[in-house]
């Protein structure tokens, strides 16, 4: 950048008449993090979530400052951005299904599982294998099973119902949200 660039940067800024980005995410970011977290029930998420939404608005700030409401627009940002999050995450395997690190080697697997499938009942263990182990859609689970869909759907509910509770010394996200949780009260 030559020197007589940078001093019509600046002439430009100060005839600018869009407040500065600054300046708002100063006066709405914390209203607009108790809002968000007010609307999800996740102070932590919620946090996250007003800071992406702040870090688009920033990327975009003279589209963002000539909006009836930008404040409304970073709401609802923050608040789509949350709640994808947590979609992905529910779309994520449980952390008790990860292959074990060595591929060779299945019996680094950890025990339990290999107990908390047998303790299943063999409809819903079917399931878990074709669905979660085999990657089998919903359709070809019921058709190498010779069960209607729904079904498919009902085993596979129960049995991740009971394994992720029968499993959740596994989850260490679990371990640190119940530690967050125990920190709020």
């Amino acid at each position: 950048m030559d020197s007589d660039d940078e001093p019509r940067a600046w002439t430009a800024q100060a005839a600018d008449t869009t407040p500065s980005f600054e300046a708002f995410w100063a006066a709405h970011r914390d209203r607009i993090g108790r809002a968000i977290a007010m609307t999800i029930g996740d102070a932590q998420l919620a946090a996250d979530a007003v800071d992406e939404a702040m870090a688009r608005a920033y990327q975009r700030w003279p589209q963002v400052a000539a909006m009836a409401n930008p404040t409304a627009w970073v709401y609802r940002v923050g608040l789509n951005w949350s709640r994808s999050l947590v979609k992905r995450l529910r779309r994520q395997p449980p952390v008790w299904l990860a292959t074990p690190s060595s591929s060779h080697d299945e019996s680094a697997a950890e025990p339990t599982i290999d107990t908390a499938l047998a303790a299943l009942p063999v409809g819903q263990r079917a399931v878990v294998i074709c669905r979660l182990l085999l990657g089998l859609s919903e359709a070809q689970t019921a058709e190498a099973l010779r069960i209607r869909p729904g079904t498919v759907k009902s085993r596979l509910a129960r049995a991740l119902a009971e394994l992720t509770t029968t499993l959740a010394h596994l989850d260490p996200a679990r371990d640190r949200a119940q530690i967050d949780t125990e920190d709020t009260r």
